[in-house]
């Protein structure tokens, strides 16, 4: 079976949580949800999932994910933290988070031993890595030195 190139990832709408397909030619582009037309890859963090990982981490802009899961409460209170800084460098770098307990595939794939991890991808590769929730002024700084990298 000849496998087929994938052309569009799907996304949850971060404000109506509607599905929308992006294409991946537009991906670095500011898509908005075909429904309540929030911005879908701008100022919250992505939904990351099996069906739109790789496409996202793929892309020129650099990309945070956050390994979390619900009922992790370090992941619990720092997900605020996450979101700010998403918010404040909407124009630089987009944020993922995966649920490992509903992506138990992505989890497996990067190896999630203890929760949260948040990893730096730019270009598809792997930069950098931290575990454990950090206070915003840690995490921004964390976040200035993976930078640097790309």
């Amino acid at each position: 079976m000849k496998s087929v190139p994938m052309t569009s990832i799907k996304t949850r709408c971060p404000s109506c949580h509607a599905m929308n397909r992006v294409p991946i030619e537009r991906i670095s582009e500011s898509s908005v949800c075909g429904k309540c037309r929030h911005f879908l890859l701008d100022g919250l963090p992505v939904e990351g999932t099996v069906d739109n990982f790789q496409s996202i981490v793929n892309s020129d802009i650099p990309v945070v994910v956050d390994f979390w899961a619900p009922w992790c409460n370090p992941c619990v209170g720092f997900a605020p933290v996450f979101e700010q800084t998403a918010q404040e460098r909407v124009q630089t770098v987009r944020f993922i988070k995966v649920d490992t307990e509903a992506q138990q595939t992505l989890a497996a794939q990067f190896q999630i031993r203890s929760i949260p991890t948040v990893m730096f991808f730019h270009r598809g590769q792997r930069l950098n890595l931290i575990n454990g929730a950090l206070p915003y002024s840690q995490f921004n700084t964390w976040l200035d030195e993976s930078l640097k990298g790309v």
